[in-house]
C-alpha cells in the first residue's frame, strides 16, 4: 500500500468520527497540555502525569445561553432552575443573560445573551461548573443530563463531590489549571512562569495585539477597558475572550490572567474548591503564580468575578475508531487488497 492511500484511509476514518456521535450543541476550542510527567513549581503545583486538553478560553455567556436554552427551559428543580442567576441580567459590569417565562411547558424560560456573547460567564458557583461539564461530557445535545457523568451530583448543591474515574469533560485540576497557564513548556523540567502571559514581567491592560497584556485593574486604578479610574455601573468591564491576542501561555490558552477568576477542581480546607487568574477588578498580584491569598472559595458561592474553563481527555471511542481504522490496513495488507 501506498503512503498516500494510507494517509487517505486515515482521514477518511477522522471524518467519520464526528458523524458517529450526536450534534453537540457548543464546541470547545481545546489546546494541548503535553510534556506529560513536568516537575512541579517550588510550591509543589503544576506536576501533571498525563497529556490533557484545556479549553482555550474561559467558557462564555453564548455557550453557557445556550446550555441553559437546553437543560433549564422547562423545569422546576431548583439545583436547575438555579443555574441562571438574576444578577446576570441586572449586574451590568459583566452582563449577562437575561431569562423570560415561567419554566412550564406553556411558557418555558428562554434565556437570551445580552451584548456579546464571546465575553466569558460569570456568576456561576463550582456546582453550576460542574453541571455544565456534565453536559458537556454527555454529549452538549439538548436535554443531556447535568446530573451524571463527570462528576455524579443527582440534585446536591452543596459540599465536596469529586470527579469519576474517565471523566471526558471536568472543571481541570489546581495542578492543570496552574500548569496550563504557568508552566515554559518543551521538557519536563522547563521551569514556571510569574504570569500566565510567558512574563516574569507584570503584564500591561491594554486591549488588542500589544504582548503580555491581560484584563485587571493596573497599579493606577485604571480598568482595562476603559483605561480610566472612575467605576460606572453601566460599564461592561469584561473583554471577549482572547482579546488580548498575543498573551496566550505557552500552550495556547488566553486569559488565564484577568477576565474572571476560575474555578478548578482543588479542594481546599475540606470544604472549599480553588479559584485562580485574577479579574476586571483586582489588581496584577492575583495574576501571579505566587499568589496565595483568596484562592478559594465555597463551592455554592456565585461572584461577579468568577467563572470557569472546561478541560477534556480524548474519548475512548475515538481510540477504538482508530484501532479499528489500524486493523482494517492490516487485514488489508495481508490480502494483498490495493485501496
Amino acid at each position: 500500500m501506498k503512503k498516500s492511500h494510507l494517509v487517505a484511509a486515515l482521514l477518511a476514518v477522522f471524518t467519520l468520527i464526528p458523524s458517529l456521535q450526536a450534534q453537540s450543541l457548543v464546541t470547545i476550542e481545546t489546546v494541548t497540555v503535553g510534556d506529560a510527567g513536568n516537575a512541579a513549581d517550588t510550591n509543589g503545583l503544576g506536576a501533571v502525569a498525563d497529556v490533557f486538553a484545556m479549553g482555550k478560553y474561559e467558557v462564555t455567556i453564548g455557550q453557557y445561553t445556550t446550555f441553559l436554552n437546553s437543560v433549564a427551559s422547562v423545569t422546576s428543580a431548583s439545583y436547575v432552575v438555579n443555574l441562571w442567576n438574576t444578577n446576570m441580567a441586572t449586574d451590568l459590569n459583566v452582563a449577562g443573560i437575561s431569562r423570560s417565562g415561567s419554566g412550564s411547558e406553556g411558557s418555558p424560560y428562554i434565556y437570551s445573551g445580552l451584548g456579546s456573547g464571546n465575553r466569558p460567564i460569570a456568576y456561576v458557583s463550582w456546582f453550576s461548573a460542574a453541571r455544565f461539564a456534565n453536559w458537556m461530557n454527555n454529549g452538549a445535545t439538548n436535554g443531556a443530563s447535568t446530573e451524571t457523568g463527570a462528576y455524579t451530583l443527582n440534585g446536591a448543591t452543596n459540599g465536596i463531590i469529586l470527579k469519576n474515574p474517565g471523566a471526558a469533560w471536568f472543571i481541570p485540576s489546581g495542578d492543570q489549571w496552574y500548569k496550563a497557564a504557568f508552566y515554559k513548556g518543551g521538557g519536563t523540567n522547563a521551569g514556571y512562569w510569574d504570569y500566565p502571559t510567558q512574563s516574569d514581567t507584570t503584564p500591561g491592560n491594554v486591549v488588542g495585539g500589544v504582548s503580555n497584556q491581560a484584563n485587571f485593574t493596573n497599579n493606577l486604578g485604571e480598568f482595562s477597558v476603559t483605561q480610566s479610574t472612575n467605576y460606572s455601573p453601566s460599564q461592561n468591564y469584561l473583554t471577549e475572550v482572547g482579546a488580548f491576542s498575543s498573551s496566550a501561555g505557552f500552550y495556547g490558552t488566553f486569559d488565564q490572567g484577568g477576565n474572571v477568576m476560575e474555578w478548578n477542581d482543588a479542594v481546599v480546607d475540606t470544604n472549599q474548591r480553588g479559584v485562580r487568574g485574577g479579574a476586571y477588578d483586582y489588581g496584577s498580584d492575583h495574576l501571579q503564580s505566587d499568589f496565595a491569598g483568596g484562592v478559594s472559595l465555597n463551592p455554592v458561592q456565585e461572584f461577579d468575578d468568577v467563572g470557569f474553563r472546561v478541560a477534556t481527555v480524548p474519548e475512548p471511542s475515538t481510540y477504538a475508531l482508530l484501532l479499528l481504522a489500524g486493523a482494517g490496513w492490516l487485514l488489508c495488507q495481508r490480502r494483498k487488497v490495493k485501496l
